[in-house]
């Protein structure tokens, strides 16, 4: 006569006879299935970022120049060494993006700031003032340099009534100015960019508790005190990252300068992402415009690491 077996009562239920488990036996196994998933759309991110990427890099290597045939060929590091030794207009083009992009960053930050602290507030048509700081965001590049443009115009713009209160002259145009041209395309860019700011900022606004507040004035701390130690700190996650993506937009910014200013006068106004546009498309050297892209992109991702290592993004500070 066989024997009872005894079994501890905390032990888990053993499976009935002719059951399965799970991950044994079966056709595939589960951890494969998440990764099976999202193949396609990984190999669609392949197809149409790692591919273009590639290309770039084959082609910053050649010189390609479709009206030239008979020039094509392998250039090797010709075109990097034209770039950093022989070109003063990839530098030229370069020092004005920083400066394009530190002004418009920093003050898009600033207007966008305050812009969020105000519709955060309540009073009455808080809704329309939110619509009316969001709009310019939805406005296009070339619909907005259409709007500044004429702004712009001597004839029919604001020139023509400052004119008329004895500021400034008749028929002059800020665009064609050297003094005067930056500042026009800074602020046409600020109108459209400044809400960017305000949306992520008023976003991030809102997810701070009012608890903070009400025992900061319990405390005796007035509304500086309140901003600078309980809403900048937990407002500076949004303001590092809407700062990186802006500035990296903004370094790439080349619709509104194109079609305001074409880069001038004079070149004054030139971006590197302009000079790459004009380069590739208006004198056809798409080998030495690739070149001059990936030497923008080693750029732009050894600032974007760096900014991100010196802000210590997603650390603890709160």
């Amino acid at each position: 006569m066989a024997s009872a077996v005894t079994r501890d009562p905390g032990a888990p239920p053993r499976p009935a006879r002719g059951t399965r488990t799970p991950g044994r036996g079966t056709g595939t196994a589960p951890r494969s299935l998440p990764y099976l998933l999202i193949a396609p759309a990984g190999l669609l991110m392949l197809g149409f970022i790692a591919y273009p990427m590639l290309s770039v890099f084959y082609y910053s290597l050649q010189n390609y120049n479709p009206t030239k045939p008979w020039r094509n060929g392998f250039a090797g590091l010709d075109n990097f060494r034209r770039i950093l030794t022989d070109d003063p207009l990839f530098w030229d083009s370069l020092l004005f993006s920083a400066k394009w992009v530190v002004t418009e960053v920093t003050l898009q930050l600033a207007f966008g700031l305050v812009l969020a602290l105000l519709v955060n507030q309540t009073f009455l048509g808080r809704a329309l003032a939110r619509s009316l700081v969001f709009s310019p965001w939805a406005v296009s590049g070339v619909l907005t340099t259409t709007i500044w443009l004429l702004l712009y115009n001597p004839s029919t713009g604001v020139g023509r009534y400052l004119a008329d209160a004895g500021i400034g002259e008749y028929g002059s145009s800020v665009l064609s100015d050297t003094g005067t041209v930056f500042w026009a395309a800074v602020l046409a860019e600020l109108w459209r960019g400044v809400p960017f700011f305000a949306i992520l900022i008023l976003a991030d606004l809102q997810s701070i508790p009012g608890d903070l507040y009400e025992a900061a004035s319990v405390d005796g701390a007035h509304r500086f005190q309140q901003f600078l130690h309980i809403t900048l700190p937990h407002l500076r996650d949004a303001i590092i990252l809407s700062t990186l993506l802006r500035a990296v937009w903004e370094f790439n910014n080349v619709d509104l300068l194109l079609t305001l200013t074409k880069g001038g006068p004079a070149g004054v106004t030139t971006t590197l992402p302009l000079y790459v546009a004009v380069t590739g498309f208006e004198a056809h050297d798409f080998g030495y415009a690739t070149a001059l892209t990936t030497v923008a992109f080693v750029i732009l991702l050894f600032c974007s690491i760096l900014y991100l290592r010196l802000s210590k993004f997603g650390g603890d500070h709160k």
